[in-house]
């Protein structure tokens, strides 16, 4: 059964303009997406913003005072467009400066000569910032308030993650049926649309496909209470029986399905 605790909620914010022009595709909101949830850290609300300094401070400060977290990816490199620090510590109200901590970790990992103003930036933050290990290349993320500052780079920010994980407080995890048939959505949409009512703990989505020139539909269901998901993906199952169909468990496999 589910707790009355609703979990913490969560929203991530992807900076950069190389997201928004479509030069760079995001990959990381899929993979804390998963994560969060098997942290029972619900991600409520995602944000894709640019690289501009009030468009920064405003997202931050508007999510870190609506969510439990707030994960922001990408802006902390070496590089002139990497501003996201300055920004956070506007946000915060609070100095941005050079982190003794992350100054010596750079200086271990870099040779002699090689940590230039550049690099150095990467060791500047927000004043009280709390370091996030990096294990791939070393320059640490942060975190500030309930604020968690990580890289862009896919695998580094994923190495970052995996080192805070822990340190979240979650709830129970949300779990997920996926139940299906090569019907058409308008056809199990009166039906469905009660299931739903009489499941409201469960969360129940609708999604067509065409797929090797048949159509059908996937649908999926989640909730934090098993017992009540479990009751609804079996009223589900026989709506698709009603036509004739038995279902698919999961995702839909056809045979002439590359």
């Amino acid at each position: 059964m589910t707790s009355d605790k609703p979990n913490p909620t969560a929203c991530v914010i992807i900076i950069g303009n190389e997201i928004l022009s479509g030069r760079t595709q995001d990959v990381n909101l899929a993979h804390l997406g998963t994560e969060l949830n098997e942290a029972g850290v619900t991600l409520a609300e995602a944000r894709v913003i640019p690289d501009v300094p009030a468009t920064i401070i405003e997202t931050v400060n508007t999510c870190r005072a609506n969510f439990d977290y707030v994960f922001t990816t990408g802006g902390i490199g070496p590089t002139h467009d990497d501003i996201t620090s300055e920004c956070i510590a506007e946000a915060f109200g609070v100095e941005y400066e050079l982190n003794e901590t992350a100054h010596a970790i750079l200086q271990a990992h870099y040779k002699p000569g090689e940590l230039n103003e550049a690099r150095l930036r990467m060791a500047r933050m927000p004043a009280g910032a709390e370091l996030v290990e990096n294990p791939i290349s070393q320059a640490p993320g942060y975190r500030i308030g309930n604020v968690y500052v990580m890289a862009g780079v896919p695998v580094i920010m994923r190495a970052m993650f995996d080192s805070i994980r822990h340190h979240l407080a979650g709830g129970s995890p949300v779990l997920s049926r996926t139940v299906g048939g090569t019907i058409g959505e308008g056809k199990l949409a009166d039906k469905l649309g009660e299931i739903q009512k009489r499941h409201p703990e469960v969360d129940v989505g609708s999604y067509p496909f065409f797929r090797g020139g048949t159509y059908g539909t996937s649908l999926v269901m989640r909730s934090r209470d098993e017992e009540e998901l479990d009751a609804a993906a079996e009223e589900v199952r026989e709506l698709i029986r009603s036509f004739g169909e038995e279902p698919y468990e999961g995702e839909i496999k056809l045979k002439d399905q590359a």
